[in-house]
């Protein structure tokens, strides 16, 4: 099943295509993203799988903004052991998720992984990824489930929270003054996840 969607970006002035490609035994996202913050005019693409339990196994990132280009290349086991561009990540032990600034599709990688029930939260460590400043950093993160499509989501220490809605698939709808759904439809490119993952 292919899903096709389009957001906006409120805080980064950006766009984003992102193509989300589920199969029995995973998901592919590949994704670009284009946009203007603080003067930069920036593009970002992304390509994530996960497992069947949507615990994240490959990310490649390249970003273009202030006359450089940066890729990134995380590979994991699923269970919290990493390496980045090829060496090993200890200081991601026990990281599932990954969080990239600029799109909320991460978002949806705890909410489909976790399967929190109504009013139950859960702490996480996450790989966090600030293309814009450049760094790669482990962070907490807290989500909690509010209702069948609204979870509320914050930092630990708890430095910024946001109640963001998603829609029966978890892919965020509304992600308040950061990100906006624009449109999202069913599509069939070809490609077969379960022969790529």
């Amino acid at each position: 099943m292919q899903t096709n969607i389009l957001w906006a970006g409120r805080e980064y002035h950006s766009l984003e295509n992102c193509l989300i490609d589920t199969g029995e035994t995973g998901s592919e996202i590949t994704a670009t993203i284009v946009g203007s913050y603080q003067g930069k005019i920036y593009q970002v693409t992304y390509h994530i799988k996960t497992n069947d339990h949507w615990e994240t196994r490959f990310v490649a990132i390249t970003s273009r903004h202030s006359n450089e280009t940066q890729t990134i290349r995380l590979e994991g086991d699923g269970k919290g052991n990493w390496t980045l561009d090829g060496k090993e990540a200890a200081q991601f032990n026990g990281c599932i998720d990954i969080d990239i600034s600029l799109t909320p599709f991460t978002n949806t990688l705890p909410i489909r992984r976790l399967r929190l029930h109504q009013h139950q939260e859960e702490d996480i460590q996450v790989i966090y990824c600030d293309l814009m400043e450049r760094r790669i950093l482990p962070v907490r993160q807290r989500y909690r489930r509010l209702s069948a499509t609204e979870y509320r989501y914050q930092n630990i220490p708890n430095d910024f929270e946001a109640d963001i809605v998603v829609d029966e698939s978890g892919f965020v709808v509304d992600y308040p003054t950061l990100f906006v759904r624009s449109a999202a439809i069913k599509t069939a490119y070809g490609t077969s996840i379960d022969k790529q993952l």
